[in-house]
């Protein structure tokens, strides 16, 4: 379960035994929400936050905070993603301790 980011208590991850299409975990003191990374010809065209069944999903304020470092990180968190999961390579977990604005 690599983690990526910790943003302010808030983890952002993968799974190890992840699936297309790449996505990302928040997690934050029990509650959990997704974020969906969809690609089209390269490029990121989209971003789709949803809840995970069987979890109790973010708070909002940290739904806020999961939105904005997806929003923000997308481009590295596809990359990390590249690497881990068809590369093999280790992925090194980032603590972001400035506000992202």
């Amino acid at each position: 379960m690599p983690k990526l980011y910790e943003y302010f208590g808030l983890i952002i991850l993968f799974y190890s035994n992840e699936h297309k299409p790449v996505h990302v975990h928040g997690k934050y003191q029990g509650t959990e929400s997704k974020a969906d990374i969809i690609i089209e010809n390269g490029q990121i065209v989209e971003i789709r936050f949803s809840t995970v069944k069987g979890r109790r999903p973010l708070p909002p304020a940290q739904m806020r905070n999961f939105k904005i470092v997806v929003e923000h990180y997308a481009g590295e968190i596809v990359q990390k993603w590249i690497d881990y999961f068809v590369l093999h390579k280790a992925v090194a977990p980032e603590k972001i301790t400035q506000r992202i604005r």
